[in-house]
């Protein structure tokens, strides 16, 4: 099983991406080839439909390939942020049909429900299957680019195993 996780925070300190690396090393665990495109390590334009550059290209290969799709997002202003949108309109058609899951990380917990907008969206636009488990970690459960959170780090190999559990179902393998 081959899974992408998209790291899409471009915060040089990001904790999101802290859960992306976690989640590929569960992953290899558990038998899955894990990439991890860090957004900050590959700049996008900003989609105008048309402008498109060598890593948005690159991504909408990956995303192709994968079996399954992780987006490892923070959330602003109750929302995932603009780069993770800004992926899904690069990559557009691509998703169809793909296993997606969600790791999450905000400065406090009032926005756990952020990420709805975009598993509807792209549960409608491009028909993916969302995993129905998604991990939500504050700033408290990070320290020294770790996660400090046994909770956290539990919910991570949880969707993890899921994401792999289901990624096998659907493929019959």
């Amino acid at each position: 099983m081959n899974v992408l996780i998209l790291g899409c925070s471009l915060n040089p300190d990001s904790s999101s991406q802290i859960l992306a690396r976690e989640a590929a090393a569960i992953l290899t665990s558990l038998g899955a080839t894990a990439q991890v495109i860090d957004l900050r390590e590959r700049p996008l334009p900003v989609c105008d439909g048309e402008t498109s550059n060598e890593h948005a290209d690159a991504i909408t290969a990956a995303v192709r390939a994968a079996d399954a799709i992780v987006f490892a997002v923070p959330i602003y202003n109750y929302d995932v942020n603009a780069a993770a949108k800004n992926v899904v309109e690069h990559v557009g058609s691509a998703l169809e049909g793909k296993l997606v899951a969600f790791l999450c990380t905000a400065g406090g917990s009032a926005s756990y429900m952020s990420v709805m907008s975009l598993a509807n969206s792209l549960m409608l636009d491009f028909r993916c299957l969302i995993v129905p488990r998604f991990v939500y970690a504050t700033s408290p459960c990070f320290a020294d680019g770790t996660i400090v959170s046994s909770d956290v780090a539990g919910r991570v190999r949880a969707l993890c195993e899921e994401v792999v559990r289901l990624g096998r179902a659907i493929s019959g393998r």
